[in-house]
């Protein structure tokens, strides 16, 4: 069974922790058995790569690092403030994910 995580694709969340504590960014991957996300231009590191191909070029490339979901928290859209995540079942039966500070969808 793959863990669950609060974090969703295309969330704003706010890094709780490590050098870019503070910041926010946008959620481009996410990976549920890793326990990991993957957030827009945060936790930039570096690479090295080697030229593989005939004519293909070598060097270092930077990209975003997969960084652990507990490090990042969900920022509501409504009240702008970083917020853990609740759920709320409706009466037709559907789940829907809640901010705990203001109330409102996320």
């Amino acid at each position: 069974m793959a863990n669950k995580l609060q974090v969703k694709t295309g969330d704003t969340v706010v890094m709780l922790s490590g050098r870019d504590a503070g910041k926010q960014g946008k959620v481009m991957a996410v990976s549920p058995k890793e326990g990991k996300v993957i957030v827009e231009k945060l936790n930039m590191v570096t690479k090295h790569v080697k030229p593989r191909k005939m004519g293909e070029e070598g060097g270092i490339v930077k990209g975003e690092g997969a960084v652990y979901a507990c490090k990042v928290q969900v920022v509501c859209p409504n009240c702008k403030k970083p917020t853990r995540v609740g759920h709320q079942i409706a009466e037709d039966g559907t789940k829907t994910r809640i901010c705990k500070k203001c109330g409102k969808t996320l």
